[in-house]
C-alpha cells in the first residue's frame, strides 16, 4: 500500500532547519519531529525483555484471538488518528460501506465481487493492549452478504484490518487528547482494498500509511525472542531463510533446525535472566553461521537474512507476518508496535 498524505509532499520533507520546518506545519507535525530527533540520538535498545503472557490478554475474546491467528498479515506504520472516536464505530462503518460502494460505481479496482453487497464492520479488540493506557485496538473487517436463502450461512471475509498499540506510551505521551494513537497496522486481503480503506482513513482521520520493511537486524532479535520463549509444545521447525545475491538470478538458502535443538543453543548462549541482549543475539546467529559453515562450507554473514520462522510466529522482511501462537500475542505485538513507532516521522 502506498503512503498516504492528504497534506501533499511538502508537509512530509525532511529538512536540516527544525525552525524552518515548522513553519506552516501542524502541531501533530511539530511534536512527531521533535520524537524523531530526539529518539535520533538514542541507538536500538540494547536489551529488551523476553515476552511474556499478558494478563490483559484474558479480556480477548477467544474466537476473534483465533481468527488473527495463523494468517499472513501485512504490517503499516500508522500515524495518529484525528478526532477517532470509540462511540462512532456503527457510523464508521456505515461510511466506508457507502465509500466502497462509490469506487466501486466509477469502476476503480475495488475487490468486492460483481455486486455491491457488502457490509463493513468495526468491531473493538479488547485486551489487545499493553498496559491500560493504550488505546483499545479495533478490527475492520469487509464481508460479502451471503444471497442464499439458507438463514445461518455466514458472510464472507473479503478482507481484515486491525488496528493496534501495545506499550506505545512514547508515542501517545506527544500528542493532545484529540488524537488516537494507533502506530501498528495489519492487514489481510487485495492490496487493492487495503489501498482503498487506508485512503479512506487518512481523509477522515488525517492519517499517513507506510509500509513497515523488517531489517535483517530486527529478524535477528526475532529469532532470539521467540526462541527463548517457553512453549508447553512445539508446533512448529524454527526455521530461517537467507537471500543471495547472484546473477542470473538470486539464490535462496533455507536453515531447518528442531525447536529444542533451537531453545538448547539459545539457552547455552543466554546469561541475563527475563531479557535478551544484543550481545546475546549476536552469539546466538554467529553459533548459528559457525554450525552452518562447518557443514556445508557457505559463510551466511554474507547473506541477507529475509524470513525467520518460529513456534511463536514468523516474519518477513517484505513487512509480512503471521501469528502462530496465542500465549505471546502480546509480545510479538509490542516488538511490531516498537518497530512502527521507530518508523513513524
Amino acid at each position: 500500500m502506498e503512503s498516504y498524505d492528504s497534506r501533499g509532499p511538502t508537509s512530509r520533507r525532511r529538512t536540516s532547519n527544525l525552525k524552518d520546518y515548522f513553519v506552516g506545519a501542524t502541531p501533530l507535525q511539530k511534536r512527531l519531529e521533535l520524537v524523531r530527533r530526539q529518539s535520533s540520538f538514542f541507538p536500538s535498545p540494547s536489551r529488551r525483555k523476553i515476552p511474556q503472557c499478558s494478563q490483559l490478554q484474558e479480556d480477548i475474546d477467544p474466537q476473534k484471538v483465533a481468527f488473527l491467528l495463523h494468517k499472513q498479515w501485512t504490517v503499516y506504520s500508522l500515524t495518529p488518528l484525528y478526532k477517532f472516536s470509540y462511540s462512532n464505530l456503527k457510523d464508521y462503518s456505515r461510511l466506508l460501506s457507502a465509500f466502497i460502494a462509490a469506487e466501486k460505481q466509477k469502476g476503480l479496482a475495488v475487490e468486492v465481487g460483481e455486486d455491491f453487497n457488502i457490509k463493513v464492520i468495526f468491531s473493538t479488540l479488547l485486551g489487545v493492549k499493553g498496559t491500560q493506557r493504550d488505546p483499545d485496538a479495533f478490527l475492520v473487517q469487509i464481508l460479502s452478504k451471503s444471497q442464499s436463502s439458507h438463514e445461518h450461512r455466514e458472510d464472507k471475509v473479503l478482507w481484515t484490518g486491525w488496528f493496534c498499540c501495545v506499550f506505545g506510551e512514547s508515542l501517545q505521551e506527544t500528542v493532545s487528547e484529540d488524537f488516537t494513537c494507533l502506530p501498528l497496522f495489519l492487514a489481510n486481503g487485495a492490496e487493492s482494498n487495503t489501498s482503498l480503506i487506508g485512503g479512506w482513513f487518512q481523509k477522515t482521520f488525517d492519517c499517513c500509511f507506510s509500509p513497515l520493511a523488517i531489517s535483517a537486524f530486527n529478524l535477528s532479535w526475532m529469532a532470539a525472542m521467540w526462541t527463548a520463549c517457553k512453549m508447553d509444545h512445539y508446533t512448529a521447525t524454527t526455521e530461517f531463510y537467507w537471500s543471495v545475491p547472484c546473477s542470473p538470478q538470486s539464490l535462496d538458502i533455507s536453515y531447518a533446525i528442531h525447536p529444542e535443538d533451537a531453545k538448547a543453543l539459545w539457552d547455552s548462549v543466554h546469561k541475563t535472566p527475563g531479557e535478551v541482549t544484543q550481545e546475546e543475539v549476536d552469539l546466538f546467529m554467529n553459533c548459528l553461521y559457525s554450525h552452518f559453515h562447518r557443514h556445508f562450507k557457505i559463510h551466511l554473514s554474507a547473506t541477507r537474512l529475509v524470513r525467520v520462522s518460529t513456534s511463536v510466529a514468523s516474519a518477513h522482511t517484505d513487512g509480512k507476518i503471521k501469528i502462530l501462537c496465542h500465549k505471546y500475542l502480546i509480545g510479538v505485538l509490542a516488538y511490531m508496535t516498537e518497530l512502527a513507532i521507530f518508523q513513524i516521522e
